[in-house]
Formats: structure tokens, sequence, C-alpha cells
């Protein structure tokens, strides 16, 4: 995959390119506190078999930088979702399949809830991930929220403090939480630690977590478009959801014979065409996790809804 960079009105995105321009369109999206280099496998996978591939770095991310120094660093998640239709704007993409999980996929559910025309198809791990501050706010049991830690210490002015002075044993020490079977080594996490040196990292990962949870105002560009997220709008798009059975942010449930299943269930009823739910193997990183898995369910997408 090849290294390229192209303007939107608020941004310039780093990205990955691979595969056939004129073939149909995969955007591979990246969660925190990942950045573009978890989607590089699965997209030479894509590319090989025709996909015209693009994986952007998410806003405060790798080398997508903002154009302006008065735009709000928000990390909302109508910031996310329009950033990727300027994108797709940017690159003159009518329609594209996405596939992303954390704040990749709530990017791209926020596109095809609002956007539904730029959608050829949805994989999203974990279902809908549009959320409402008024469900956020409300407690868990507590070892679902000790799992969510680091969620409330970004709360504080301790926690961004303690972003800045250690981020990289801090996103280090959630990387390997969120994927205990992993044996993450360190050249793979270095690749993915200098997205972490770019100067607008913090602000848009603090605000991101203070917003979601009624803790810092919006930018009031978005605000018609959370309201309309407010509503949970349905999405329409032929969608798979993958279930990754080993994340270490899900709460877990011994069942007799099989310590693996998950006692969680994703919320698929905001899905009007949901084509397949499937547990895979791994933890929170879909795409980096599970590449040959994320191409099967583009593979699924085509057979029965076509590319």
């Amino acid at each position: 995959m090849e290294l390229r960079t192209v303007a939107t009105p608020l941004l310039d995105v780093g990205y990955f390119e691979a595969g056939d321009s004129n073939g149909p369109v995969a955007v591979l999206l990246h969660g925190f506190p990942y950045d573009a280099h978890a989607c590089v496998e699965a997209g030479d996978l894509l590319a090989a078999e025709g996909w015209h591939v693009l994986a952007p770095w998410l806003r405060g991310f790798g080398p997508t930088t903002f154009r302006s120094p008065s735009t709000v660093r928000s990390g909302e998640q109508a910031a996310l979702g329009s950033d990727l239709v300027a994108f797709l704007d940017a690159l003159n993409v009518e329609r594209a399949t996405f596939a992303g999980y954390d704040w990749g996929g709530r990017a791209a559910c926020v596109v095809a809830a609002l956007w539904p025309e730029r959608v050829a198809g949805l994989i999203t791990a974990f279902g809908y991930n549009i959320f409402l501050t008024e469900q956020m706010i409300k407690p868990g049991p507590p070892d679902e929220e000790a799992n969510r830690w680091f969620c409330f210490y970004f709360h504080s002015p301790r926690g961004e403090a303690g972003l800045r002075q250690y981020t990289r044993p801090l996103l280090r020490q959630i990387w390997e939480q969120a994927s205990p079977k992993w044996r993450l080594d360190d050249a793979t996490f270095d690749r993915t630690a200098t997205a972490y040196e770019n100067p607008d990292f913090v602000s848009v990962v603090i605000h991101s977590y203070r917003h979601r949870y009624g803790m810092a105002p919006g930018d009031p560009q978005y605000a018609e478009l959370e309201e309309r997220l407010s509503s949970r709008p349905v999405i329409d798009a032929p969608t798979v959801v993958l279930i990754c059975d080993s994340d270490g942010f899900l709460r877990k449930e011994k069942v007799e014979g099989d310590d693996a299943i998950s006692d969680w269930r994703p919320d698929t009823s905001r899905f009007t065409h949901l084509i397949s739910t499937t547990h895979v193997d791994g933890g929170h990183s879909m795409t980096q996790e599970n590449p040959k898995e994320v191409v099967a369910a583009f593979r699924l997408l085509s057979e029965r809804v076509g590319s």
C-alpha cells in the first residue's frame, strides 16, 4: 500500500492506497489507539482481489492534520463521519464499501446512517456503533466499568496530563488490555505509535472521551448532525457484523464447555439489511487481527449484493 495525502476543507488526510483504481472501492478504518497500519494486511489482500483500497488516518492521528489552527479539535462522532464524507469527495469516490471498528466503525456507521447513498456495504465490529450520551452516562456493572477505566481517566485534567506525559506506555497498556491473546511485539507497536506524535492527537482523544459522556460541548458546526444521530437512525446498507471474541473491553461470562463465549450481544436492531453476524477470533483491533475474516466479509457482501 502506498502512502498519499489529500486535502479536504478541514484536513490534510494521510491515507494508504492500493489496488485497481477502476475497481470497487473499499475503505478500511482504524480505531483507537491504532492507526492506518492496522489495515495494511487486509488492504493488500483486497487489492489482490481487484478492490481499490483506501485506508485513511483519522483526524489527529499520524499524517492527518488540521489545515487551520482555529478548527475545533473535536473527536465527536459527527466530526468523524463528516471527515469520511469529505475524504470521499476529495478523491471523487461516489460510493464505497466500508470496514471499521471502534472510532473507524463509528465513522462508517455515521456515514451509512446520514449519507446512505455513499455506502455500498458496511462491515462493522460489534454492531451499531452510533451512541447517545443519555446511554453513555448510565453506569454499568463494576467489572464493565473497570474495563473502560481510561475513558473516565481522560475526563480529568490528571488523565489529560497523563496521556501527554506517558503517551506510549499508557496506550500500549490499553492495547494489551484490548487484545489479551495477541503477543504484541515492539516493532508493531512502534510503527503505530508514531501516529501519536501528531500535535493534535491528545486534544482530539480527550475531546472524544469527554464529549460522548456529556462532559464537553461539541463543535457547533456538527450540532445538526449530532441531533440527527440522537434519533438512532436506521442503516439500510447491506451489513456484516463481526464480533471479536477475545476483546478485552467486553464482559465475559464462562459458559460450560466454552470459556470464549461472551454474554455481550451486539445491537443489530438498527440494521434493516443485515447479512450476517459472525464471531471471530482475536481482540479489539478487528482489521489488524482478523484480516482474512474482513476480506471474507467483503466477499460475502459481493456475493449477496454485488460490489
